[in-house]
Protein backbone atom coordinates (compact mmCIF):
# COMPACT_ATOMS: atom_id res chain seq x y z
CA UNK A 1 0.00 0.00 0.00
CA UNK A 2 0.89 3.27 -0.91
CA UNK A 3 2.44 5.97 1.98
CA UNK A 4 -0.10 8.87 2.66
CA UNK A 5 1.52 12.08 3.47
CA UNK A 6 -0.79 14.84 4.73
CA UNK A 7 -0.10 18.51 5.46
CA UNK A 8 -1.57 20.85 7.87
CA UNK A 9 -3.66 23.68 6.83
CA UNK A 10 -3.67 25.50 9.61
CA UNK A 11 -3.44 25.16 13.43
CA UNK A 12 -5.76 25.07 16.54
CA UNK A 13 -5.28 26.84 19.42
CA UNK A 14 -6.60 26.76 22.26
CA UNK A 15 -6.44 27.45 26.18
CA UNK A 16 -5.13 23.30 26.91
CA UNK A 17 -1.39 23.67 27.11
CA UNK A 18 -1.12 19.85 28.42
CA UNK A 19 -2.50 16.83 28.13
CA UNK A 20 -3.25 16.10 31.32
CA UNK A 21 -5.53 19.56 31.20
CA UNK A 22 -7.48 18.59 28.11
CA UNK A 23 -11.08 17.27 28.58
CA UNK A 24 -11.66 14.02 26.99
CA UNK A 25 -14.40 14.75 24.29
CA UNK A 26 -16.11 18.21 23.57
CA UNK A 27 -18.85 17.54 26.00
CA UNK A 28 -16.24 18.29 28.75
CA UNK A 29 -15.57 21.09 27.08
CA UNK A 30 -18.48 23.28 26.80
CA UNK A 31 -18.14 26.63 26.66
CA UNK A 32 -14.46 26.67 26.26
CA UNK A 33 -13.65 29.19 22.95
CA UNK A 34 -10.76 28.61 20.95
CA UNK A 35 -9.61 29.65 17.71
CA UNK A 36 -8.53 27.86 14.36
CA UNK A 37 -6.35 29.87 11.99
CA UNK A 38 -5.65 29.08 8.50
CA UNK A 39 -2.92 29.22 6.61
CA UNK A 40 -3.87 32.13 4.16
CA UNK A 41 -4.05 30.52 1.15
CA UNK A 42 -6.59 28.62 2.22
CA UNK A 43 -9.21 31.40 3.68
CA UNK A 44 -10.97 31.41 0.52
CA UNK A 45 -11.97 28.33 1.09
CA UNK A 46 -14.28 29.47 4.19
CA UNK A 47 -16.46 31.20 2.12
CA UNK A 48 -20.11 30.11 2.66
CA UNK A 49 -19.13 28.52 5.83
CA UNK A 50 -20.79 30.93 8.11
CA UNK A 51 -23.85 29.65 7.53
CA UNK A 52 -23.08 26.50 9.49
CA UNK A 53 -23.43 26.22 13.45
CA UNK A 54 -21.58 23.37 14.00
CA UNK A 55 -18.32 22.42 11.97
CA UNK A 56 -16.01 19.24 12.09
CA UNK A 57 -12.19 19.59 12.86
CA UNK A 58 -9.81 16.99 11.67
CA UNK A 59 -6.10 17.29 12.84
CA UNK A 60 -3.41 15.52 13.97
CA UNK A 61 -2.71 14.30 17.39
CA UNK A 62 0.92 16.09 17.19
CA UNK A 63 1.96 14.84 20.92
CA UNK A 64 0.60 11.08 20.29
CA UNK A 65 3.87 8.31 19.94
CA UNK A 66 3.20 4.97 18.99
CA UNK A 67 0.27 2.65 19.77
CA UNK A 68 -1.56 -0.25 21.52
CA UNK A 69 -4.35 -2.38 19.46
CA UNK A 70 -5.67 -3.12 23.42
CA UNK A 71 -6.26 0.08 25.40
CA UNK A 72 -8.37 1.30 28.38
CA UNK A 73 -10.04 4.01 27.77
CA UNK A 74 -10.82 6.85 30.15
CA UNK A 75 -14.39 6.21 30.37
CA UNK A 76 -13.94 2.66 31.84
CA UNK A 77 -11.96 -0.15 33.66
CA UNK A 78 -11.92 -2.21 31.23
CA UNK A 79 -9.16 -3.45 28.28
CA UNK A 80 -10.86 -2.61 24.81
CA UNK A 81 -9.65 -2.87 21.44
CA UNK A 82 -8.69 0.12 19.99
CA UNK A 83 -10.83 0.84 17.65
CA UNK A 84 -14.19 0.07 19.82
CA UNK A 85 -12.44 3.46 21.46
CA UNK A 86 -11.74 7.05 20.68
CA UNK A 87 -8.43 6.61 22.43
CA UNK A 88 -5.75 9.56 20.75
CA UNK A 89 -3.35 7.08 20.57
CA UNK A 90 -3.75 5.78 17.21
CA UNK A 91 -1.79 3.68 14.28
CA UNK A 92 -3.01 7.28 12.32
CA UNK A 93 -3.14 9.91 15.04
CA UNK A 94 -6.04 11.91 13.57
CA UNK A 95 -8.58 13.19 15.71
CA UNK A 96 -11.76 14.44 15.30
CA UNK A 97 -13.94 16.85 17.00
CA UNK A 98 -17.31 18.69 16.84
CA UNK A 99 -17.42 22.65 17.33
CA UNK A 100 -19.72 25.61 17.43
CA UNK A 101 -18.56 28.13 15.02
CA UNK A 102 -19.17 31.26 16.70
CA UNK A 103 -17.49 33.79 13.91
CA UNK A 104 -15.92 33.75 10.71
CA UNK A 105 -12.92 36.52 9.81
CA UNK A 106 -10.55 36.41 7.11
CA UNK A 107 -8.66 32.84 7.83
CA UNK A 108 -9.33 32.93 11.88
CA UNK A 109 -12.50 30.83 13.05
CA UNK A 110 -13.97 31.38 16.77
CA UNK A 111 -14.57 28.30 17.49
CA UNK A 112 -16.80 27.02 21.18
CA UNK A 113 -16.63 24.17 22.77
CA UNK A 114 -13.03 23.15 21.85
CA UNK A 115 -11.51 20.01 23.46
CA UNK A 116 -7.92 20.26 21.06
CA UNK A 117 -4.46 21.16 22.41
CA UNK A 118 -3.25 24.28 21.57
CA UNK A 119 -0.51 24.49 18.91
CA UNK A 120 -2.40 21.03 17.18
CA UNK A 121 -1.90 20.70 13.44
CA UNK A 122 -5.46 21.26 11.55
CA UNK A 123 -6.04 18.97 8.18
CA UNK A 124 -9.05 19.65 7.17
CA UNK A 125 -12.85 21.21 8.25
CA UNK A 126 -16.31 19.77 7.00
CA UNK A 127 -19.62 20.85 8.28
CA UNK A 128 -21.89 19.23 10.36
CA UNK A 129 -24.55 18.66 8.04
CA UNK A 130 -27.39 17.06 10.46
CA UNK A 131 -29.49 15.54 7.53
CA UNK A 132 -25.98 13.65 6.66
CA UNK A 133 -25.04 12.96 9.78
CA UNK A 134 -27.51 11.70 12.14
CA UNK A 135 -28.21 8.02 12.93
CA UNK A 136 -31.62 6.86 13.76
CA UNK A 137 -31.30 4.49 16.88
CA UNK A 138 -27.52 4.26 17.38
CA UNK A 139 -25.74 2.19 19.50
CA UNK A 140 -22.66 3.03 21.36
CA UNK A 141 -21.64 -0.62 22.61
CA UNK A 142 -19.69 -0.77 25.61
CA UNK A 143 -20.18 3.25 26.34
CA UNK A 144 -23.75 2.56 26.85
CA UNK A 145 -24.47 4.60 30.62
CA UNK A 146 -20.72 5.98 30.72
CA UNK A 147 -20.25 8.53 27.63
CA UNK A 148 -21.95 10.90 30.17
CA UNK A 149 -18.92 10.66 32.61
CA UNK A 150 -16.82 12.62 29.83
CA UNK A 151 -18.24 15.71 30.36
CA UNK A 152 -15.79 15.77 33.70
CA UNK A 153 -13.19 13.89 33.14
CA UNK A 154 -9.53 14.75 32.20
CA UNK A 155 -6.86 13.35 30.18
CA UNK A 156 -4.51 11.61 32.69
CA UNK A 157 -1.27 10.73 30.64
CA UNK A 158 -1.80 7.40 30.06
CA UNK A 159 -1.84 7.67 25.68
CA UNK A 160 1.26 9.87 26.12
Amino acid sequence: MDRIIYTPIGVIHSPFKKPEDAPIQPTGAEGVSGVVELLPEYAPGLKDLSGFSHLYLIYHFHLSRGFDVMVTPFLDRVERGLFATRAPRRPNAIGLSVVSLAFEKGNILRVENIDVLDNTPLLDIKPHVPRFDSVKEPRTGWMEGKARRAETLRSDGRFK
